[in-house]
Order: C-alpha cells, then sequence, then structure tokens
C-alpha cells in the first residue's frame, strides 16, 4: 500500500487507494491531510473550492460506515454511491448547512443537460481508521454508463424521531485512472485546466462516455469475522431475525426468499420447495437477464439456514446445494451465520456458481433495502409472514 507522511502533501500527486496521513499541529492535535494536499476546507463531507455556484474542485469524503446512509464504492465496477447531507430530519432538502444538496443538484443538472464542462473534477476520499487520514479512492463524474439520468439522483424520503424528510442518493462513477496530477488538480482549482487533464476527464467532457476503473476482485475464502456483522448493531439487527426463526427453522425460508430478491433484484419467479428431512428447506427461481423481449431466463436454486453465529454452515450443506444445481444454473446460500473455511475454500477453487450470503451481507442487504432498526426489520418481517 502506498502511503505519504504529512511533509510530503504539498508536493504529491492523487494516487488510487495511496494514503494521505494527517501532521501534528504545533498544538500537539492532528490536522486534515486535505487542506495541503487540495486546498479545500478542513470539515465535512463536502469540500470544494471556487464558489458554492461555481466550484472548481469538490472533494467527496466518507466513512463507508454510517449505518442510516450507507455510502458504498464497488471496486469491481467503479460505482460511487453517495448519500447527500441532509441526513437528520428538521430541514428541508436542499437547506442544509455545507449545501451539499445543492451541489449534487447542480451538478447532476449540469451533467444532463450537456453542460458538461461546468462540472468540477470530483475527488474522492474514505477515512481511515487513525491519524485523520485519508484513502484516495479515485476521480469522479456523476452518473454511471448502465443508468439512465432519472436514476442517477433520486430524493428518497427516511423516517427518523417521528418525522419524515428527504435526502438525495448520488451515483457518480470512478473514472479510469490510477493517477491524478497535482499540478491539473491545483489549475483546475484556480479556473484553468490546461492540456493537463486526465485522458477519461477529457473524453467525458467532450462525448459524455464513462470509462470507469474496474477492479475484478480475485477470488478469496472469507474468515469467519469478515463473514459476520462487524458492529454491536449491525449484529443486533442480525439477531432480530435469528431469534424470529430459532424455532422456527422453515419459516426462514420466505425470508430467505426475499433477501434473494434483496440481492437479485431481477429474479422473475422464486418458489419454495418441499422440506427436507434434516429440517432445511430449499427454493427453485429464476433470474432474468436482459430486458423485454430479448431477455433470458437463467435458473437457480437457494439453500436456507438460519444459524447461530457459533454454528457454521458446513460442508454437507454446501454440498447438497451444489448437487442440486444443473448445468447453465446457479446456487444461493442464505445464511445467519457463516460458511466454514473448508466448504468455502470447495466452492472457491472448484470454481462451483454459488453465491455464499453469510450474515455481514445479510445486513447490508437490509440497510441497503432502508431496514436500519430491529423495528423496522421486525415489522418487515411481518410482512412476509402476512404473504406466505
Amino acid at each position: 500500500m502506498t502511503g505519504f507522511s504529512g511533509a510530503q502533501l504539498s508536493q504529491v500527486d492523487l494516487i488510487v487507494d495511496a494514503v494521505y496521513a494527517g501532521y501534528k499541529t504545533d498544538r500537539g492535535g492532528m490536522a486534515d491531510p486535505l487542506v495541503p494536499l487540495v486546498g479545500v476546507s478542513r470539515q465535512g463531507g463536502f469540500r470544494y473550492r471556487g464558489t458554492r455556484a461555481r466550484p472548481t474542485v469538490l472533494v467527496l469524503t466518507s466513512n463507508l460506515a454510517e449505518p442510516e446512509w450507507p455510502d458504498q464504492l464497488d471496486e469491481e465496477t467503479g460505482t460511487f454511491i453517495y448519500y447527500g447531507d441532509n441526513r437528520h430530519p428538521g430541514q428541508l432538502l436542499h437547506e442544509t448547512p455545507r449545501f451539499g444538496n445543492q451541489l449534487l443538484r447542480q451538478i447532476f443538472d449540469w451533467a444532463h443537460l450537456g453542460q458538461r464542462h461546468l462540472v468540477p473534477p470530483i475527488l474522492v476520499f474514505t477515512t481511515e481508521a487513525t491519524g485523520r487520514a485519508f484513502r484516495f479512492r479515485g476521480l469522479a463524474v456523476p452518473g454511471s454508463p448502465v443508468m439512465e439520468a432519472t436514476e442517477d439522483l433520486v430524493a428518497l424520503w427516511k423516517t427518523s424521531e417521528g418525522q419524515r424528510f428527504q435526502n438525495y442518493k448520488a451515483v457518480f462513477t470512478i473514472l479510469d485512472e490510477a493517477v491524478i496530477s497535482r499540478a491539473w488538480v491545483h489549475a483546475a482549482g484556480q479556473g484553468s485546466m490546461n492540456g493537463m487533464a486526465p485522458t477519461a476527464w477529457s473524453a467525458w467532457l467532450a462525448t459524455g462516455g464513462i470509462r470507469p476503473l474496474m477492479a475484478p476482485r480475485s477470488a478469496i475464502v472469507r474468515s469467519r469475522a469478515e463473514q459476520l456483522p462487524r458492529t454491536a448493531d449491525d449484529q443486533t439487527l442480525l439477531e432480530v431475525i435469528r431469534k424470529r426463526y430459532k424455532n422456527n427453522p422453515l419459516g426462514f425460508e420466505a425470508c430467505a426468499g426475499a433477501l434473494t430478491r434483496f440481492l437479485l433484484p431481477s429474479v422473475s419467479r422464486l418458489d419454495l420447495t418441499r422440506p427436507w428431512r434434516d429440517g432445511g428447506r430449499d427454493g427453485i427461481g429464476q433470474l432474468r437477464l436482459g430486458c423485454g423481449a430479448a431477455s433470458i431466463h437463467v435458473d437457480f436454486a437457494l439453500e436456507a439456514k438460519c444459524y447461530g453465529a457459533t454454528n457454521a454452515v458446513g460442508v454437507r450443506e454446501v454440498s447438497r446445494l451444489i448437487s442440486r444445481i444443473k448445468h447453465r444454473e446457479f446456487g444461493v446460500l442464505i445464511t445467519t451465520s457463516h460458511v466454514d473455511r473448508q466448504a468455502y475454500q470447495e466452492v472457491v477453487d472448484d470454481g462451483h456458481p454459488v453465491i455464499l450470503t453469510a450474515g455481514r451481507d445479510i445486513v447490508a442487504l437490509l440497510r441497503n433495502a432502508g431496514l436500519q432498526t430491529p423495528v423496522q426489520v421486525d415489522a418487515w418481517l411481518d410482512g412476509i409472514a402476512s404473504t406466505n
């Protein structure tokens, strides 16, 4: 991993996935590295150079860890989902202290109306665990090559403290540029980009074509810790499901089916099948690929296991799912626990087309669906029970 200390911040370029560390102040505290690095302010998720009406550089920062507003970076596709700054009730969508949502609306309007030359370079950083350090994630543009203009910036309703309010969900794409020149960033900040712009940025300005930074991941075997919830809040959400189906393992099938639809939104059919003698229960379904008359359907098999955190899904359960997968089909395993190392290793090594969805993944699906509290998850489970 590439890293730069505070003393280097006024000299270095922006390198994708490099970490830029904070530095000690005269008073003994830690200073924000983004100030000397790109010349923006010290605080906030939205930081910019220029004016609010005409920003010349925009920096977006995220910890990728707020459960209510789960910003996400998909490194395989280059898609960056970022939520606006109206994250609490009590104010209108665009009336936030740092005007972040106004900036989002303006930038996406420029992109949609063909005024891309007005869009400032957008630099994405995520926070590191210690020392006020930031990791540079890349140069972004508004929108996605696989989404319509009506889908990349949407206002969502939320309820908190008994009040309803709106916030933006914005979709950006990280461009295929490994290094962003410091000279170009600072020239842009002064309103003059000259001829130093990265190639992918220049292409987007000229044509609107987006060339994403896509980084297919290597096949990995996740550890037990990597499959289970990270925080106490996440554990609490998962425990709601475990408690609901602790004495009703067959009832978990309907829940697993609903989670599968979160996981694979294009599922066109999902049917429960007969119970197995060992208490398990399975489903079969179809995933639609494509759209309209040109679409095709791919069959898949579902295995659902509602286990406690100490009870892993082993080779026997995974092997049974694999045995049910026919040619050109795939499998989905949903468990509130984790898959043990041997079973996971066999799936990876043998290249079996199985989606292993463990406890941490379930929590992510719930949060992405707007289910942020135990009460909301309970109500969602009640809805599942009422329709099955």
